[in-house]
């Protein structure tokens, strides 16, 4: 039994649930596959996978068991890496996942210099606002919103950020501004909708020790940061929504902050890969290059607010 060639078996089967669709991705049969995994368990003496006509899931051996084979192996990928010296010149292919918005606005324009420097990688980009699975979706490092709480994942944090509650001066003209969070409701909203799920992100606000959290009734609510600024923009409500994404309409006046002394604290903003492939080469160039696009934005954003705050 060559236990590496077994082992790639096991992950890729236990990535993508599927004896069938492993193989495919392995470019062998599946009942070579089938025999990889069988060879496995004869040899470990339990069982890996609990199998049925529909599904294929890991039992609990195979769960523990798959964390270490996926370690285990990108230890060798980044082995391998070192000793064809592409540490020094990374290559192969790279998958990224990427917000909309920083894909957009920071990512693509970019791109020219990243890829200059390095020719021999070659990049795939996904942009989307939902959360994905590295593994099951085959990705290779992520800009993720939010807490990182998946004990395989490596999260290195580059930048904070604040919920601002803006309208366009025309709608306040109309309306009015509130003057305390509870107000809101007497307005037209605009909410951000959670990746995956049938309901809105609630608002949030916080003056000194003082915290508010308001599930308000929205008139129109949106899958992307983008459109929710661009409906704010031309007066369809009040938008709460992250510095680094309205800093743009705030500085060109097109929007402006109410409820200025009840600015909370929101998501972070990470660079994330899987835990047994931080040390390769590809993924630690570009998390350094999307850090510090991250980084960029975060202080042009800080000089644009400082004028329009």
């Amino acid at each position: 039994m060559d236990q590496l060639v077994c082992m790639r078996s096991f992950v890729r089967v236990a990535d993508l649930h599927s004896f069938t669709r492993a193989a495919d991705a392995l470019g062998v049969s599946r009942a070579v596959v089938s025999t990889h995994v069988a060879e496995l368990e004869q040899h470990l003496r339990c069982q890996l996978f609990h199998r049925t006509t529909r599904r294929v899931g890991l039992t609990a051996d195979g769960a523990e068991y798959l964390v270490r084979c996926q370690r285990i192996l990108g230890e060798i990928e980044a082995a391998d890496e070192t000793l064809r010296r592409t540490r020094l010149s990374p290559a192969g292919r790279l998958r990224v996942d990427v917000p909309v918005v920083f894909g957009r606005s920071l990512l693509i324009p970019a791109l020219p210099k990243f890829t200059a420097r390095y020719p021999e990688l070659q990049l795939e980009v996904q942009l989307n606002d939902r959360l994905i699975d590295l593994i099951a979706e085959e990705v290779d490092v992520v800009v993720r919103v939010g807490a990182v709480r998946e004990p395989h994942l490596v999260a290195r944090r580059v930048v904070s950020t604040r919920l601002l509650t803006c309208a366009a001066p025309e709608y306040l003209r109309a309306h009015g501004a509130p003057a305390e969070p509870e107000e809101v409701h007497r307005h037209r909203l605009i909410g951000l909708l959670v990746p995956g799920k049938r309901r809105a992100f609630k608002w949030r606000f916080q003056r000194g020790a003082l915290r508010r959290q308001l599930s308000p009734k929205f008139n129109v609510a949106f899958n992307s940061a983008e459109a929710q600024i661009m409906a704010a923009v031309r007066g369809a409500g009040i938008v709460q929504a992250m510095d680094l994404v309205a800093a743009e309409a705030l500085a060109a006046g097109r929007l402006e902050v109410v409820l200025r002394e009840w600015s909370a604290p929101g998501a972070p903003i990470s660079v994330v890969c899987r835990s047994a492939l931080r040390d390769s080469a590809k993924i630690r160039v570009f998390a350094d290059f999307a850090a510090e696009l991250l980084l960029q934005y975060r202080r042009r954003v800080d000089a644009l607010l400082e004028g329009a705050l």
